[in-house]
């Protein structure tokens, strides 16, 4: 411990800073003959000065907290946006396995039936919706009308024979279901 204080101080409590008025000359006097003190027009405008800097800085990290803040929900956003679209290109390429199932299953192949039930029963879990649900009003949007067949009330058209399922993925359809119209 050569050259440090024997107290075990260092001389300056922060090396490289000077704590001393920058701008005033401790032995001068401000007209008044008092030593060391500023006048107050100096001070105040000290003082703005200061305050127009702390406010310029509040008002930096009001903006940038903020733009953070739209940060982090864009991110957020564009995850939950690909976790989407890639759980509905998943259950859009298990579509044509639900018909594969379905058509073994009306064939006879009872032993599908179950495998099928799963399958169904993971995925509407998840959001799919099957579209196979006859005599309900007919919607272009669910509905690929491939059979028209005329009826007495032609005021509404209700599905009347559901011939392929269509399936919706969390309010957007995968696929229209293949139906046959009355009406």
């Amino acid at each position: 411990m050569s050259g440090a204080d024997p107290t075990g101080v260092d001389e300056a409590p922060w090396p490289g800073r000077d704590f001393t008025d920058e701008h005033h000359d401790p032995g001068e006097t401000n007209g008044s003959g008092e030593p060391g003190s500023m006048d107050v027009e100096e001070l105040l405008a000290t003082l703005e000065a200061v305050t127009a800097e702390r406010d310029s800085h509040l008002a930096d990290l009001q903006r940038i907290t903020a733009e953070y803040a739209n940060f982090r929900r864009q991110a957020s956003k564009r995850q939950s946006d690909m976790v989407e679209h890639a759980a509905s290109g998943l259950a859009e390429k298990l579509v044509p396995v639900l018909d594969a199932c379905e058509s073994a299953v009306t064939q006879g192949a009872e032993d599908v039936a179950p495998i099928r039930g799963q399958l169904l029963e993971v995925l509407k879990r998840e959001g799919l919706e099957v579209v196979d649900v006859a005599e309900e009003p007919f919607d272009p949007e669910r509905h690929e009308a491939v059979l028209h067949e005329p009826a007495d009330d032609a005021t509404h058209q209700v599905v009347a024979e559901v011939m392929r399922s269509g399936y919706v993925w969390r309010g957007r359809v995968l696929r229209p279901a293949m139906v046959r119209v009355r009406g």
